[in-house]
Formats: structure tokens, sequence, C-alpha cells
């Protein structure tokens, strides 16, 4: 009887152990069908190609061929385009504090972003929706307006060189001195007269004089570890006027609206003559234009992300070592520690610990996956 009885335990217990075996089965086939899925999100939620590729100026550059709502080197659509900018902005917000941290300790290098663009075009969303997602006290921001009148007494460059970004910081310029080449050769394109307000009009020989202090200025600032990236965004006419028609019919908006918006876009055509010529004739070695289509702001953000993330990524910063005794340090902190707090600590940071080596380690794989990317 008590044989009957064992065996029958033991189809019980075997039929148990095949329903847990059963059931380990399906839930792994569930993860592992989960990991391929991720997998697959992954390998389509990316760029098909490094953008500074896809968006560098050309010497030919055809201003009135450029779409303007195209999304060059992304397909994944902008559900994930701002799912991965996010995840971007994780790497920046890392780059830019060892950017920041190296700087103590006597590195030069920095960045500076130059923001160009028509009235709407989005730069002020560059700072809101990407610079934005760094540690503020790196970054220096500055919004160019017209020259006051004892700026126009001073040399064209002098306010820009106060502005350059000291080492460590990543510095944004929402405008810029390419104001200085834009607006003078629009007017002067457009027939301006006095009676349309200030004349930027200068002489051919000035304009020239300009063109080849701006190049010198950049030489100057690569030199000095300076990382010049220049972004030009480009709206189209039609989407340009649904954006005016916004501020115009949105009370919160009208602080952004100026009558004066509506006299440069009826000079639409002479504007966009003069930045295919800029562009063409600034776009240099060390600081390339890069022009993205600016109607789809969630593509224009994404672009901005991942050139400024790739920027860093080829400088590759690096937390500075520490020029002191560490293990000096920490056993005289020890000492003024209980036991129980000491205790208590280790228990409850040694996990936060393991966690910043792990995330290090990552960071420094997708570092080296981007430039692996460039080769």
């Amino acid at each position: 009887m008590a044989g009957k009885k064992q065996v029958k335990q033991k189809r019980k217990d075997a039929i148990k152990r095949a329903k847990k075996a059963a059931k380990q089965v399906k839930r792994a086939r569930r993860e592992a069908e989960k990991q391929r899925l991720r997998e697959i999100e992954e390998r389509q939620m990316s760029w098909t190609q490094d953008p500074r590729e896809l968006l560098r100026v050309p010497a030919d550059f055809d201003i009135n061929n450029f779409k303007r709502d195209a999304t060059p080197g992304w397909e994944a659509g902008k559900k994930a385009g701002k799912k991965f900018r996010k995840q971007r902005g994780e790497l920046m917000a890392e780059l830019q504090e060892r950017l920041f941290a190296q700087a103590q300790n006597g590195a030069q290098d920095s960045v500076l972003v130059i923001v160009q663009g028509m009235d709407t075009a989005g730069k002020g969303g560059i700072a809101r929706h990407v610079i934005s997602m760094v540690d503020p006290q790196g970054i220096h921001l500055k919004a160019f307006k017209a020259p006051t009148e004892e700026e126009r007494n001073q040399h064209f460059l002098d306010r820009i060189r106060k502005e350059l970004p000291k080492p460590g910081m990543i510095g944004l310029f929402d405008r810029s001195h390419y104001e200085d080449l834009l607006v003078p050769t629009a007017q002067k394109r457009a027939g301006h007269t006095d009676d349309q307000g200030i004349s930027w009009i200068v002489s051919e020989d000035e304009l020239n004089s300009r063109y080849h202090d701006i190049y010198e200025m950049e030489v100057e600032a690569t030199k000095r570890g300076i990382r010049v990236i220049k972004l030009c965004l480009l709206v189209s006419y039609e989407e340009q006027g649904k954006r005016l028609m916004d501020r115009l019919l949105r009370p919160d908006k009208h602080w952004k609206f100026s009558p004066h918006d509506l006299d440069v876009r009826d000079q639409w055509n002479a504007y966009q003559a003069t930045y295919e010529e800029v562009l063409r004739r600034t776009s240099t070695e060390i600081a390339p234009w890069y022009v993205i289509p600016a109607d789809r702001k969630w593509y224009a953000r994404l672009v901005a992300t991942e050139i400024i993330t790739r920027t860093l990524a080829d400088i590759d910063p690096q937390w500075p070592a520490a020029d002191f005794d560490v293990e000096a340090s920490k056993a005289r902190l020890e000492l003024s520690l209980t036991d129980e707090a000491l205790a208590k600590y280790q228990n409850e940071r040694v996990g936060k610990l393991i966690k910043v080596a792990v995330d290090d380690e990552e960071v420094q794989t997708e570092v080296e996956a981007i430039q692996d990317s460039e080769e």
C-alpha cells in the first residue's frame, strides 16, 4: 500500500516538475521574443547614416531644391524619433558633464553651437528641447539681437568674441555674426530703402572683409579647442506662414510676433538666395554648415541632438583623475563615522556605486559605437 502511495506521489511530483519546466520554457520563450522585438526596434530606431554627412552643405548647394519637410537619415518616424532623442539626450548630458569636469583639470575642449534660420524656423526650440537636456551650469546661451549703437561703432566680431565658450562649456548662439552677412546682402538684393527701417547695407569690400574675418575667427576658435557646429534650420514658405498665423491667433504667442516679421517674409526670395550664397561661402572643413529641414520640429531637434552628441563623442571627454590620495581621504572620513553609520551607508550605497560603474561602461560603449560608425 505504501509502495503505491509513493509511486502516486512520485507521479504527482513529476507532473509538477514538468508543468513548472513547461512554464519556465514558456516564460523563456516570451522573454526571448521580447528581446527579439526590442532588437528589431533598436535596429529600426537608428540613423541610416551619420546626419553630419547627409546634411553638410556641398559646394553646389541648391536651396530651391532643398526639401524642408524631409527626414534624411531617419526612417523610423516621429514617435521613434522622439524616443531616440530622449535616449541620446542622456548620453549627451553624460558627455557634457565629463567635458565640464575635465576642464577643471586643465582640458581646453569646448563646443560652440551656432543656430541660424528665418523667423519661426525653430531656433528657440533647439535651446528649449535640446540644450535643456544637459546640466545648465555647463551651458552658455546667447541670443544676438540687432547691434546697439555702441556695438555698431566697434568691429562687428567684438561682441561675438566676448561670448565664445570657455573650456568645458557648450555655447549656444541663437543667431550670430552671420547676421552681419545675411542681412546686408539680403537687403541689397531686395532693394531696401531708408523708409523701410535701419539699413545694414555695406560696401562689397566691407562684406568681403567680413567673410575673411569670420573665417579667421573660426580658425582661431578651433585652435583654442572649440568645436564649431553650425546649424541652419530651413523652414518652407508655407510652414512659416502657418507658424506666424499661430502667433497671431494665440495671445500667449503675441510677444513673439513683430510686424517686421512680415516685412522680411515679403523679401523671402532675396533671403533664400542670400542664405544659399552665405552657406556656400562659409561652409569650411573646420566649421561646416549643416542644413536641417525644419518643417518637422521633432526631426530638427533630433538632428541637433545627434550632431551635438556625436561631436562630444569625437572629443571623448574623460573624468579627471583625482589629484589627491583617495584611500587616505576615505580612511580619514571613516574615522569620523560610527560603525553603525558606516555599515548603513555601505548597505545603501553599494548598489548605486555598482550602477555608476555600469553606467560609465555603457557610456564608453556608446561612444565607441559612434566612433566606429564614422570610420
